[in-house]
């Protein structure tokens, strides 16, 4: 693995890490020997993003904008965080969702240079030796997935390393952990994506996912490589498919310092945005019913925070659980239904099978959140059953990308007369309806993975809870009042500076817990500052 070694001329500029590129001073380039190999001008790193944010905008579409992102960062780090700080409401979205679902879908096609490790079932004897090629020693924060479930498009195979990718750049650049401390992974098993298979072009291994005994044989190796070689490291489960994500998480959340952002930060940042819904319309929080349409592991994930929540306010376990209905393809879910696993049962019903319009007419909810993947579910009707239960529905359309989503936000405020509190999962513009202009809160996990990050780092955290995660949603839900206008959380060019607190509630509830070593809050905070990177060219530089 690479050591942190005395590096000189041509090996520097190539390290993404150190590569200060045309901002290294005289005095460095004669130290490190890179004259010849750089343009004779020396520019400040202001001068840098000036240059490569120009370069950015003469891309001439989304693919082009994520492609050139992609390429800075593998060039320079210091240089592509710096960028994406000054723009990070127009770049985020970019390397983030929703692009990264086009990143995914043509990673073959875009990729250019190694980013992590790429374990393949065919090398599943040396994981060790793998894990140990890593490009930095001292790791963080890992991100793994297998590409099963990408966002809402499905099985990417190996193109799944790119979400992997995305979501680390986001630890670095919301949440401070320094790029070379993070290290994304894909879990290549194959893949069932005919399209994939038949493309002479994918780099994944080109054959069907390998069976369930095999693949939970590979899982469980490399954990236990993990453990052996990354001890302490915080492990995010990513983008796995419904019958392995929360088993997963089950299997070794009591073992390894880990969780599942697909089920457990969902849930988090969806109930702080709730939280903040409930404040806007002024009705108690312990009032509310939801019906959660998509009862896959995200779906099930925020019904269990839900219940949490309605817990905190007073209200017994079976009455929370009976205030959150969750409908799949098939309707409301049902007691009996062979097909439901253990932790859908909870949330079944002993009652007629009903579609989701039958089941808001029945149930009279006074929120309704989109898990499905289905464009379009929220249709008018849909909309026209919710108005009629409440006065004041409350509408999030979550699935990401943005073509998923289960409702346009323009639709939901034209369809209910501007009475609607809508977030969505992508970013959405501004909605302007009878002369007003109405702000959509983006309802995003970039919210809360960053902040459990960074908590694990500076607080010392040696196992994740849902305490934890719900501890985040609570102060982030908390912000409400510092928001201006029809915003349920901060913006995201604010999203940096809320971090540190979020970090700190996830902190001191690990402590409650005996997670975390007893430490007092105020050298919490000076730990979280001294730990949170920030993207700047060294005063003098160490090759």
């Amino acid at each position: 693995m690479r050591e942190r070694r005395k590096l000189t001329g041509f090996q520097i500029l190539t390290d993404p890490a150190r590569n200060a590129g045309t901002a290294f001073t005289s005095e460095q380039r004669e130290a490190m020997r890179l004259h010849g190999l750089l343009p004779p001008v020396v520019e400040t790193l202001d001068q840098q993003c000036e240059r490569a944010y120009r370069a950015f905008l003469h891309k001439t579409d989304d693919l082009e904008r994520h492609i050139y992102l992609r390429a800075l960062q593998d060039t320079n780090e210091t240089l592509f965080y710096a960028l994406l700080l000054r723009h990070i409401e127009e770049m985020a979205p970019v390397i983030y969702t929703p692009i990264v679902a086009l990143g995914c879908r043509h990673f073959s096609q875009i990729y250019r240079r190694p980013r992590g490790l790429f374990l393949s079932w065919p090398l599943r004897g040396r994981l060790d030796e793998m894990l140990a090629n890593r490009p930095y020693a001292d790791v963080d924060v890992v991100v793994v997935t297998d590409g099963e479930r990408v966002l809402g498009i499905g099985d990417q195979g190996a193109g799944g390393m790119g979400i992997a990718i995305g979501k680390l750049s986001l630890y670095t650049l919301i949440g401070g952990v320094p790029p070379e401390r993070t290290l994304p992974v894909l879990l290549d098993t194959g893949t069932n994506n005919a399209e994939l298979l038949a493309d002479p072009e994918y780099i994944g291994w080109r054959h069907p996912r390998i069976a369930e005994d095999a693949y939970w044989a590979f899982v469980d190796a490399f954990v236990e490589a993990v453990d052996r070689c990354l001890p302490g490291v915080l492990l995010q489960w990513e983008d796995f498919a419904q019958p392995h994500a929360r088993p997963i998480l089950e299997r070794y959340r009591d073992r390894l310092c880990t969780f599942n952002d697909d089920i457990q930060g969902t849930a988090s940042v969806t109930l702080a945005a709730l939280y903040g819904a409930t404040r806007r319309i002024g009705m108690p929080f312990a009032q509310q019913r939801f019906v959660i349409a998509g009862a896959g592991s995200a779906g099930v994930g925020l019904a269990d925070y839900l219940v949490c929540a309605l817990v905190a306010e007073g209200l017994s376990e079976r009455d929370a659980a009976e205030r959150c209905l969750l409908v799949n393809s098939g309707g409301l879910l049902r007691s009996g239904d062979p097909r439901l696993t253990p932790a859908q049962r909870r949330y079944a019903r002993d009652e007629a099978p009903a579609t989701l319009a039958e089941v808001i007419e029945r149930h009279r909810p006074t929120t309704l959140i989109g898990l499905s993947t289905v464009p379009g579910l929220f249709s008018q009707d849909i909309v026209g059953r919710m108005c009629a239960a409440t006065p004041r529905p409350i509408i999030f359309p979550l699935s990401n990308p943005a073509d998923r989503a289960e409702a346009a936000a323009a639709d939901l405020i034209a369809w209910t007369n501007g009475a609607a509190i809508v977030a969505t999962g992508s970013p959405t513009a501004p909605v302007t309806w009878n002369g007003r202009v109405i702000h959509i809160t983006q309802c995003n996990n970039f919210y809360v993975f960053p902040a459990m990050g960074l908590a694990a780092v500076a607080g010392s955290i040696r196992r994740v809870t849902d305490g934890m995660l719900l501890a985040i949603a609570r102060d982030l839900g908390g912000r409400t009042s510092m928001v201006d206008g029809d915003l349920l959380l901060p913006p995201l060019r604010d999203v940096r500076s809320v971090v540190p607190e979020l970090s700190l509630a996830a902190v001191l509830q690990a402590q409650r817990e005996g997670r975390a070593p007893d430490i007092p809050a105020e050298e919490i905070r000076t730990r979280i500052a001294n730990r949170f990177w920030m993207p700047s060219y060294p005063a003098s530089f160490q090759g």
